[in-house]
C-alpha cells in the first residue's frame, strides 16, 4: 500500500475526532473562559505560572507528552506485528481513548486547584485510593526515567553527531526564556532566532561529533541534568526548552510528511505478521508496546501535574488537552511510515537488532526526507527524538518530585528529586530494553485508573461518564493482562527484580480498583 493513503485516512479521522468528539467532551465539562484558572489564582512563581500564550503552553505540553514514546513504540511494534494493526490502534485509540484521557485529566485538575490526578483521587474516592494511586504513579515514573535515560545514553554513543545539538539546546532554551520573559521579546521573533541557532548546532554536531564517553556515562550525565531541570522554576528552562523542542518536532513532522508527499514510498513491511509473537499475543501486547502514541497514563500526570498549573485560560483546554494528543498520534503515524516505507524490511530488522530504536527511526526518517533535507535527515531525526527523550526525562522527574512530595510528605525538593534520580539510575544500568513492556503496561494502567477517577467524579456531578468509563474498562483489561503475562515471563527467565516490580504494580492496581468500586 502507498504510504500517502495512510496519511490521508489519518488526517480525516483526526479532523472529525477533534470537531465532533472533542466538542462533546468540552460540553460535558462545561468549559468557560470566565472561570479563574489555578495558574492565576495560586501563582507562586515556581510551579503555578500562567504561560504567556497558549501556544507556548501547547509547546510545553506537547513536548512533554510526545517525548520518545510515540516514536519508539510504533518502531518496535511494527517490527513485531506489521504496520496495519499499529496504524489502526494509533488512529482509533488516540481519538476515542487517548485524547479523552488527556483532556479529562486536565479538566479534573483545573476543577481541583491544579492538583495532580493522584491528589484529586483522594477527594473523589478517598485517602486509601490516593495513597495506592500515588505509589503506583511514583514507581511507574521511575521506570519512565530509567528507560529514557538509558535509551538516550545509548543513542549519544551510537550517534555522536547529535551530542552538541542535544546539550546545546539547554543553554539556548534558557537564553530564549530570558528574552521572552525578562525582555518581553516578540514570541515569533524569539522562536525564529532560537530555531536558527538550533539548526547551527545541528550543523556543528555533524562536523564535530563528540566520541568521548560510553552509553552508561551519558546516561548518568542525563540523569544529573534531569535533577537540576526538575528543581528550577518552570519558566527558566522547562517552558522555553519544551517550546523550542516542539518547534523542532513540528518542523520534523512537516518535513516528514512533505518527504512522504514527494517520495510517496510504498510500504515495504508486511501488513500483518501474525497474532502471536516473541513478545506475546497481539492483544494486549501491541497496545502496551505502542504505548504513548495512542494512550499514555503519563499524559494525565503532565495534564494535571504541570499543564494545569500553567494554563492561561480554560477556553484553551480543548486545544491543548485533546488537540495535542491527536498531534502526537500523527507523529506516531510518521514514525511508523518512516521505518515501514522508508526502509526495506531486511534493513529495518537489521538496524533494530544492531543499532537500536532511535538510530533505526533516524535512518528511516532520513530516507523519507532526503528530497528536502538531503544528507541531514538522519541527524535531524535523531536530534529531534533525543530532544524529546530529554523532555520526557525532565518532565517525568519534576512530576515524580510532585508525587513523591505528596506521598512521602517530603517538603525538600532537593532531597525528593535526589532520591528518584538515584533509583532511576539503578534501573537504567540494568536490562533497560526489558523494562519497556513493563513501562508500557504500568503507564497505561495509570491511564485506566485516571479515567476511572474522572468517571467517578463525573457520576458524582451527575454528568455523562460514558466517554471516560468505557475507555477505562478497556484499558484495565489490556494492562492487567499484559502485566500478568510479563510477570510470568520475568519469573521464567530469572529477571526477578522486574518480576517483583510487576507484582507490586498489579497489587497496587487491584487495591485501587477495589476501593474505587466501593466509592462509585
Amino acid at each position: 500500500m502507498n504510504s500517502l493513503t495512510i496519511v490521508l485516512i489519518a488526517v480525516v479521522f483526526y479532523i472529525l475526532g477533534y470537531r465532533f468528539y472533542g466538542k462533546k467532551l468540552a460540553k460535558v465539562f462545561e468549559l468557560s473562559a470566565d472561570k479563574e484558572v489555578p495558574s492565576k489564582k495560586f501563582y507562586d512563581g515556581i510551579d503555578y505560572v500562567p504561560a504567556r500564550h497558549w501556544l507556548m503552553l501547547f509547546g510545553h505540553h506537547f513536548a512533554s507528552i510526545a517525548g520518545a514514546g510515540p516514536i519508539l513504540g510504533p518502531v518496535i511494534a511494527c517490527a513485531i506485528w506489521g504496520w496495519l494493526p499499529c496504524a489502526i490502534w494509533l488512529i482509533i485509540g488516540a481519538i476515542v481513548i487517548g485524547a479523552v484521557h488527556d483532556f479529562s485529566s486536565l479538566m479534573i485538575s483545573l476543577r481541583h486547584q491544579g492538583k495532580s490526578i493522584a491528589d484529586v483521587s483522594e477527594s473523589v474516592m478517598g485517602r486509601a485510593v490516593r495513597v495506592a494511586f500515588a505509589g503506583f504513579i511514583w514507581l511507574s515514573l521511575i521506570l519512565v526515567m530509567a528507560v529514557f535515560a538509558a535509551v538516550a545514553g545509548k543513542t549519544l554513543q551510537e550517534a555522536p553527531q547529535i551530542v552538541i545539538p542535544t546539550f546545546g539546546l539547554i543553554p539556548l532554551a534558557i537564553f530564549i526564556g530570558i528574552l521572552i520573559y525578562r525582555y518581553k521579546m516578540n514570541l515569533g521573533f524569539a522562536s525564529i532566532l532560537g530555531f536558527a541557532i538550533l539548526f547551527l548546532l545541528i550543523i556543528t554536531g555533524v562536523k564535530f561529533p563528540v566520541k568521548i564517553w560510553n552509553a552508561k556515562i551519558w546516561t548518568f550525565i542525563l540523569l544529573i541534568y534531569a535533577y537540576f531541570a526538575a528543581i528550577i522554576p518552570v519558566n527558566i528552562l522547562l517552558q522555553p526548552r519544551d517550546y523550542l523542542s516542539t518547534s523542532i518536532l513540528f518542523f520534523g513532522i512537516l518535513v516528514g510528511f512533505v518527504g512522504l508527499l514527494i517520495t510517496h514510498p510504498v510500504i515495504k513491511a508486511p501488513a500483518f505478521t501474525g497474532f502471536m509473537s516473541a513478545k506475546g499475543p497481539l492483544f494486549p501486547m501491541l497496545m502496551v508496546i505502542i504505548a504513548c502514541g495512542a494512550i499514555s497514563g503519563f499524559h494525565s500526570l503532565v495534564s494535571s501535574g504541570t499543564t494545569s498549573k500553567q494554563l492561561p485560560s480554560e477556553s484553551d483546554a480543548q486545544k491543548i488537552g485533546y488537540g495535542a494528543m491527536l498531534a502526537e498520534s500523527a507523529l506516531s503515524i510518521l514514525a511508523l511510515l518512516s521505518v515501514s516505507a522508508g526502509l526495506s524490511w531486511a534493513t529495518y530488522l537489521s538496524l533494530m537488532s544492531e543499532k537500536g530504536w532511535i538510530y533505526t527511526f533516524g535512518e528511516g526518517f532520513g530516507r523519507v526526507t532526503k528530497p528536502v533535507l538531503l544528507g541531514l535527515g538522519s541527524f535531524v531525526g535523531m536530534t529531534m527524538l533525543n530532544a524529546f527523550v530529554l523532555t520526557t526525562l525532565d518532565t517525568a522527574t519534576r512530576i515524580t518530585r510532585y508525587i513523591g512530595e505528596e506521598l512521602f510528605k517530603i517538603r525538600n525538593r532537593f532531597l525528593s528529586t535526589g532520591i528518584i534520580v538515584f533509583l532511576a539510575g539503578l534501573l537504567a544500568t540494568g536490562a533497560y530494553k526489558k523494562i519497556w513492556p513493563v513501562f508500557g503496561a504500568s503507564n497505561q494502567l495509570v491511564a485506566a485508573i485516571a479515567l476511572l477517577v474522572v468517571s467517578v467524579y463525573l457520576m458524582n456531578q451527575r454528568k455523562r461518564a460514558i466517554y471516560t468509563l468505557l475507555p477505562s474498562i478497556f484499558m484495565f483489561a489490556v494492562t492487567i493482562t499484559a502485566l500478568i503475562l510479563e510477570a510470568i515471563d520475568f519469573y521464567k527467565t530469572g529477571v526477578y527484580y522486574l518480576f517483583s516490580i510487576s507484582l507490586i504494580l498489579l497489587l497496587l492496581a487491584f487495591f485501587t480498583i477495589y476501593h474505587s468500586l466501593k466509592k462509585s
